[in-house]
């Protein structure tokens, strides 16, 4: 036992330790202001399109290794889907971030099972625990509807279920499925993004993105997807 404990301590602290060099790599290589600047996004926007025009398999492959990563690294899933969307369009872009966001949490819900399910459990365990029956009745149909009202950090979805020790192919497909709607959603959006990027030169004012409908149908989508959920939510979690 204390062998096994120390073997999970060692994993622990390299899994640390290799988030908080990725952080420092990423932030010395880009600041805020890069992201916040029209031209800097603009100007790797256009060699983007190039890239991609001669490159689709690989970059497709990297931004899936890229995408499986951020999430073990406990990355939130806002950022993948519009940058998705924003390089592959919304359909293309919905499956591969679909597929690539159930990979790494897949993987993640693997590793929090070994290394910190005593941790989960000790946190969350009191708190969610009239889920557990609920699971046990159905584990697919539940893990869907979880998956699909979302409203947790996408970190917390994706190690939460090693309370109700679900299985792996229901995880995974569970997840596959019910995450698809509001990443297909956040796709939309980025893909409108990367279409107004496109077409101005210069940035356009907040109410002409806003008008444009590559942008507030993604938004209405969203919204009403919002309203969708809490029903649900209080239908199920009551």
């Amino acid at each position: 036992m204390q062998k096994a404990k120390k073997i999970k301590l060692f994993l622990g602290l390299l899994y640390i330790s290799i988030i908080i060099s990725f952080l420092l790599l990423f932030f010395s290589k880009f600041s805020i202001s890069d992201f916040s600047s029209y031209e800097f996004i603009k100007k790797n926007t256009n060699a983007l399109y190039n890239f991609k025009d001669s490159n689709l398999f690989f970059l497709s492959l990297s931004f899936i290794l890229f995408t499986i990563i951020w999430v073990l690294l406990l990355g939130f899933g806002s950022p993948i889907f519009l940058a998705g969307g924003f390089l592959f369009g919304k359909w293309l872009g919905t499956l591969i971030v679909t597929f690539s966001l159930t990979v790494g949490a897949t993987i993640l819900y693997l590793i929090a099972n070994y290394m910190f399910k005593e941790i989960i459990i000790e946190k969350f365990s009191e708190k969610f625990s009239n889920l557990k029956n609920k699971f046990k009745k159905n584990e697919f149909s539940f893990m869907f509807v979880y998956r699909f009202i979302g409203g947790l950090p996408f970190f917390i979805q994706n190690i939460l279920p090693c309370l109700f020790e679900v299985k792996i192919k229901n995880y995974f497909f569970a997840s596959f499925l019910g995450l698809m709607p509001q990443l297909f959603i956040g796709t939309s959006l980025g893909s409108g993004i990367e279409k107004i990027i496109n077409q101005n030169e210069k940035l356009p004012t907040f109410f002409d993105i806003l008008s444009t409908k590559d942008i507030y149908y993604p938004l209405l989508a969203f919204i009403l997807l919002i309203i969708i959920s809490i029903f649900i939510k209080k239908k199920i979690y009551k």
